[in-house]
């Protein structure tokens, strides 16, 4: 029996270490931003309509973050708090489970694959800010979901199915019920390396009603400035059914030399003998790095790496957006923005970017009451802005 507790105790000392080697350890990596902005302001409060907003020139900080990254052999976990304006709110909140070498699943509240853009956060875009087109079409982007990425060579897939983002703070019996929906972005890629990418793709997206007690939906978007926010486009429609989205997308990169575009289109069936409402719009930016070699991919975001360190990128955009239907009887109003930024990429860390934009809203109507009650469409002054701006950011 002695003999036996020896050997037992042997083999135990022997199988222990190998069992814990092959135990995954949990990395830790805290995460922040902090975003520096200045702008200044001409020609952009002439015409104003009443109860309409002034630019003011001016600073601000419109966004500090602090978060945590965590790594368990497959499993991954993100958690990030934005402290946008002093106003606390939640950002990505999601666990990560990487399946093998090309596949993986997100669960919880995070921004789902839709199109070129969908692939970086919101301060990395190469235009300084969203572009307006995207951020009209894919307003309230996080959402609380389940996504499924499949990256193999030429091909990459994202889907998610989500319900709306606003059931992160409002439980189910406040929002009385809950939006839901579902969307995939395409990419057919067949050159997808550093300096050499072609890649074509589309995204599509169903949802049910959000806004108006979920009735109906609302698509709005600000003149492209944190510093003075100002409503450019707003579109309200009411008695929806549902609403379809697609998005074509194209990459196009050689060197130090890269253009990409995207087209948007929406369709909202509508009850009561309404009218559908449809929307489209575009935008298109062609990039140079004037300092830097030549363009990373990333094989993971489906899309271009933000440049190495001490690399200076020159971006020039053109945005176009039609949120007005004549049949439907509502004009969210009908955008141009031309945008010239430059960002120099000062190390790994710290990005500052300098941006001129012409921004311009036209056709613009919201609907008015009288006194016998009745409903009626006011018009809006067109109006524009020169917009000047400069951002120091640090992200870690």
């Amino acid at each position: 029996m002695k003999t036996l507790s020896i050997a037992i105790a042997a083999v135990a000392l022997f199988v222990t270490p190998i069992y814990a080697e092959d135990e995954p350890t949990l990395s830790l990596k805290p995460t922040g931003r902090i975003l520096m902005d200045g702008a200044a302001y001409f020609d952009g409060n002439k015409h104003l309509a009443p109860g309409e907003s002034k630019f003011v020139t001016g600073v601000t900080i419109p966004d500090v973050r602090l978060g945590l990254k965590a790594t368990y052999g497959k499993w991954k976990a993100k958690i990030d708090i934005g402290f946008a304006n002093g106003k606390v709110g939640m950002k990505d909140i999601y666990l990560e489970y990487d399946l093998n070498t090309h596949n993986l699943f997100r669960l919880g509240y995070f921004v789902p694959q839709f199109g070129l853009n969908s692939t970086t956060s919101s301060s990395m875009k190469p235009s300084y800010e969203e572009e307006e087109s995207n951020d009209f079409f894919y307003s309230n982007p996080r959402l609380i979901g389940l996504m499924h990425i499949f990256n193999k060579g030429e091909f990459f897939a994202g889907t998610t199915a989500f319900v709306e983002g606003n059931a992160i703070s409002e439980p189910a019996n406040e929002l009385g019920k809950q939006g839901w929906g579902a969307q995939t972005r395409l990419v057919w890629r067949p050159q997808h390396e550093d300096g050499k990418a072609f890649q074509i793709g589309s995204s599509f997206n169903y949802s049910s009603p959000t806004a108006f007690d979920h009735t109906g939906y609302e698509y709005k978007v600000n003149f492209p400035s944190r510093v003075s926010k100002i409503l450019c486009l707003d579109a309200k429609i009411t008695d929806a059914r549902g609403l379809f989205k697609m998005s074509p997308e194209l990459l196009f990169s050689r060197g130090r030399f890269a253009f990409e575009c995207q087209y948007y289109y929406m369709n909202v069936a509508r009850k009561n003998g309404l009218h559908r409402y449809t929307a489209q719009g575009a935008y298109g930016m062609f990039r140079t790095l004037l300092i830097g070699s030549r363009y990373q991919y990333s094989d993971s975001d489906c899309g271009l790496a933000t440049p190495s360190p001490h690399s200076l990128e020159l971006c020039l955009g053109y945005n176009y957006t039609d949120a007005n239907d004549k049949k439907a009887d509502i004009y969210g109003g009908k955008l141009n923005d031309v945008n010239c930024t430059l960002n120099y990429y000062i190390n790994k860390y710290m990005i500052v970017r300098l941006r001129y934009s012409y921004t311009s809203v036209r056709d613009r109507y919201f609907p008015s009451v009288n006194e016998n009650g009745t409903t009626f469409n006011t018009v809006t002054p067109n109006r524009h802005v020169n917009l000047l701006e400069a951002r120091l950011q640090v992200i870690f």
